[in-house]
């Protein structure tokens, strides 16, 4: 990934279980079957690895973070997890499904994800992906980006580690590919964050690294403040901040033939 974000396994369990808890509905688009063989891309700390794997699967989890990767190995020693780059990984197996839940937003080189999908797959195996989409958290980066240029003088949009393509940009990657786009959904999923009128700050934690390197601790914690107080204006309903996610969900298809294609 091209992201330098440090990631917390512990704090993304706890605070930001959602990720997880919403992947759950895409398994049912994966239909995972007992004994197919299945890679987990950009798996966290595995508990979709998992859930994958009661179906009777053999799955196997590939994360770029070895701290996640080692809390997806506590959790669950039985399957297999390996640190990776899903933009350039090669497997020495082949794959009846790649499945992956809110990655490949992390990866800017979109095009090598799908060459390494691609050529992870047996002909005919699929590919089960949702990620943010075009205009995800919009909001959240607004507030980024209005307080980092005004108030300190940072580029943010340079420093911007995310992937959002439209359900098309999307599709059309793929066909170049080779895949056979068989299913694309693009929605919004507004996402509760825990903590209140403090849920910004776990948001930024987690994921905002990018943003601030190079800022001093006090300096971050002033701008994540500020950026906390625009964003409530936007997005707190009902006693919490509704994170401004859109989702784009896909299923393609390695065709059959493809061993005579690529």
């Amino acid at each position: 990934m091209n992201s330098k974000n440090q990631w917390q396994p512990g704090s993304y369990d706890q605070k930001l279980d959602f990720v997880s808890s919403y992947g759950k509905d895409l398994i049912a688009w994966l239909q995972p079957a007992k004994d197919e063989v299945i890679l987990d891309l950009g798996c966290g700390t595995g508990d979709l690895t998992h859930e994958i794997s009661l179906a009777g699967a053999r799955v196997g989890g590939l994360d770029a973070s070895s701290d996640m990767i080692r809390r997806a190995q506590e959790k669950y020693p039985e399957i297999v997890f390996a640190v990776g780059d899903a933009q350039r990984f090669k497997l020495n197996y082949a794959c009846d499904a790649v499945f992956s839940n809110a990655a490949l937003h992390w990866m800017q080189d979109a095009a090598g994800v799908a060459e390494s999908v691609w050529n992870a797959l047996k002909p005919g195996g699929r590919f089960v992906a949702e990620f943010g989409g075009a205009g995800n958290v919009r909001a959240i980066v607004d507030a980024i980006t209005e307080v980092l240029t005004s108030d300190y003088g940072i580029d943010a949009a340079a420093r911007n580690p995310w992937y959002f393509p439209t359900p098309a940009e999307y599709s059309s990657l793929l066909e170049k590919q080779g895949f056979v786009v068989r299913m694309v959904y693009y929605f919004d999923r507004p996402t509760k964050l825990h903590d209140g009128a403090d849920g910004m700050l776990s948001w930024l934690a987690q994921f905002g690294d990018d943003f601030f390197q190079g800022m001093p601790q006090e300096a971050v914690r002033e701008a994540c403040a500020k950026i906390g107080d625009m964003v409530r204006a936007a997005l707190w309903k009902d006693g919490a901040i509704y994170a401004d996610y859109r989702r784009l969900r896909v299923m393609a298809e390695k065709p059959a033939e493809a061993a005579s294609l690529k």
